[in-house]
């Protein structure tokens, strides 16, 4: 049975290639370190979820993207300085091995930092995740520990679940950047005339 587990044990569950459902400051995610390709394969496998729709990748810091080989376009730039942590993806090119990684098909990928200081300790001690809302692929997503038990009980897939409170249960918006031009990809918590405003 799927348990409650606290953040030592989600830190050692994540750093050994499990996959451990995470509180952010939107909704409830289902995380994945980098470091283990086949604990990669499982949320995909348990969110029910095509493995050509790219997974977010969710850090504590710039510099951890950077390690990651990323070139941070300027509008990435201005961006995160204006909204990270917070609810805002930033979707750049990134290196074909990573793009795979994560299921994106055009070598492209997703970056946020969260405004949760339970998850981004996390983050800090095993490093970027991939994490995707605790949640079957296309039905609501999770907003609190209860509700990820709830939604998977019956199904011993996932390794653990860390308590962190409840999310505001509005997703971030996500904007594709490149070094010429940018576009909303998914409408949520942040107004695109706030995104514009950032950009000028």
């Amino acid at each position: 049975m799927t348990a409650l587990v606290d953040r030592d044990e989600a830190i050692r569950l994540l750093k050994v290639g499990g996959v451990v459902a995470v509180p952010t400051d939107t909704v409830y995610g289902i995380a994945a370190s980098l470091a283990h390709p086949r604990a990669l394969q499982r949320l995909f496998e348990i969110k029910r979820r095509p493995t050509t729709t790219a997974l977010p990748i969710l850090v504590d810091s710039q510099v951890a993207i950077e390690r990651l080989g990323v070139d941070w376009p300027a509008g990435a730039q201005r961006l995160s300085e204006a909204f990270w942590p917070g609810a805002l993806t930033i979707v750049v090119a990134v290196p074909h091995e990573l793009a795979t990684l994560v299921g994106s098909t055009r070598d492209t990928a997703g970056f946020r930092i969260p405004r949760h200081e339970l998850l981004r300790d996390v983050l800090i001690d095993v490093g970027p995740l991939a994490v995707s809302s605790a949640n079957e692929h296309g039905e609501a997503p999770c907003r609190s520990a209860a509700a990820v038990l709830n939604a998977f009980v019956g199904r011993e897939e996932l390794d653990g679940v860390l308590e962190g409170g409840e999310g505001d249960g509005e997703v971030s918006t996500v904007v594709g950047v490149d070094d010429a031009s940018w576009r909303v990809l998914r409408h949520g918590a942040l107004d695109t005339e706030d995104l514009a405003r950032a950009l000028e």
